[in-house]
């Protein structure tokens, strides 16, 4: 076999990214990982306030029933107190 003619070239392919790149993209990184971590805890605080949501709807039909069962009617102005029964001023008092 003939021996080669010109040397060999080493590989001039660069190893690593410049020190101003590598620290820019870890900078990217760090972000994108906090900005998730941050979106799983918004999800959490979501999940909670559903539940919560979901206690005061519960919460809110107890109150309607018994309001129900007590006058008749649970159609009542929040801000005076004030009862609305229907149109021929009679609750559907069942005795």
């Amino acid at each position: 076999m003939a021996k080669r003619k010109t040397p060999k070239v080493a590989n001039l392919r660069a190893e690593k990214v410049s020190e101003e790149q590598l620290k820019k993209i870890q900078s990217i990184v760090s972000n994108l990982n906090k900005a998730q971590f941050d979106l799983g805890g918004l999800d959490v605080q979501k999940h909670k306030i559903l539940h919560y949501l979901a206690g005061l709807e519960d919460e809110m039909k107890l109150t309607q029933n018994k309001l129900q069962e007590e006058y008749g009617t649970f159609d009542v102005n929040v801000q005076t107190g004030e009862l609305n029964y229907e149109s021929n001023g009679e609750a559907n008092k069942k005795d």
